[in-house]
C-alpha cells in the first residue's frame, strides 16, 4: 500500500490518495490528477472526458514532478496547444500519481 498526498493549488486543498485503489472516478488514466481531482470533488475541466484530446485539464506542476508518470508523445503534442504553457506542464488526465505532488490549476 502506497499513500500519496496530492495538493491542489491555488485552493490549498490536499487529498491523500492510495494508488492500489486507483481507478478513483471514470476520467482519465487511472491514478491521474484528473482521476484524484474528480474522485475528491476538486473541479477541474475536462472537456474531451480525459482522453488526451484536448488541454482544459492543463495543470502546472509546483512539487514532485519525478512523483508523476513520464510524460508520452500524445501528451506532448496536445500541450503544445494549451494557453498558459510553462516546462512544468502536464495534462492532468495523463499524470499518473507515483508520489506526492503539489499542482496548479490555472485559471
Amino acid at each position: 500500500m502506497a499513500v500519496h498526498k496530492v495538493t491542489f493549488l491555488p485552493l490549498n486543498v490536499t487529498v491523500e490518495v492510495d494508488d492500489e485503489q486507483y481507478p478513483l472516478a471514470d476520467h482519465g488514466k487511472p491514478g491521474s490528477l484528473l482521476d484524484i481531482a474528480l474522485a475528491n470533488h476538486i473541479h477541474l475541466e475536462h472537456n474531451c472526458g480525459g482522453s488526451c484530446a484536448c488541454t482544459t485539464c492543463h495543470v502546472i506542476v509546483k512539487e514532485g514532478e519525478e512523483n508523476l508518470s513520464d510524460m508520452q508523445p500524445d501528451e506532448e503534442d496536445r500541450l503544445d496547444t494549451a494557453e498558459g504553457l510553462t516546462i512544468h506542464s502536464r495534462l492532468g488526465c495523463q499524470a499518473v500519481v507515483r508520489g506526492n505532488v503539489v499542482v496548479e490549476i490555472p485559471k
